[in-house]
């Protein structure tokens, strides 16, 4: 919304706005560009100009919406998902990603995985078999295995501490030397 009323503001039409992309009917001025880029920042939203950090943004993108805010696996594997989605050779997109963020896509997907593990176990209304269904692993001794090789607890040890910790979506995978894998 912030982005169509930008737009709205600096007379520009708009085709597409959706989640980190906009198709504008006009091409921009310079200073349009750099007006919008500012009225973004503040907003809290930024103007992506490079298409490496837009394709890393969209597959963060898919990743989250695949594992935060869907029920549903996808029928086929996470990389077949991820290419059909974006369009675009899983290995180019592997490669650019590692290269980019220091962690391959596998790592980063593990990493959201265990952090929707832990705000499942903090609603406390699945048991770590439903969690270990939800998220599509093959039993609940990999979901354990993985949940401690990043958490360095098991979940049950996480479900019994008082301060849960967990990262907004926005922060995973930002940080190279927390993986432990």
């Amino acid at each position: 919304m912030a982005v169509k009323e930008e737009l709205k503001k600096l007379g520009l039409h708009f085709i597409v706005v959706d989640l980190g992309e906009v198709e504008i009917m006009e091409d921009l001025t310079q200073e349009q560009r750099a007006q919008l880029k500012i009225a973004l920042l503040n907003s809290g939203l930024e103007l992506m100009d490079d298409k490496r950090a837009m394709l890393i943004e969209k597959i963060n993108n898919v990743i989250t919406e695949m594992i935060h805010h869907s029920d549903e696996a996808p029928k086929i594997n996470y990389s077949d998902f991820i290419s059909e989605k974006l369009n675009y050779d899983y290995t180019y997109l592997s490669n650019l990603f590692s290269e980019v963020k220091g962690i391959t896509i596998q790592q980063f997907i593990i990493i959201h995985k265990i952090e929707r593990a832990k705000e499942l176990l903090l609603y406390d209304e699945l048991n770590l078999t439903e969690i270990s269904y939800k998220l599509h692993y093959s039993s609940v001794a990999h979901l354990s295995n993985q949940f401690k090789k990043i958490t360095g607890l098991t979940p049950s040890d996480y479900k019994k501490m008082k301060d849960k910790k967990r990262r907004p979506i926005e922060e995973i995978g930002n940080k190279v030397e927390e993986i432990i894998l």
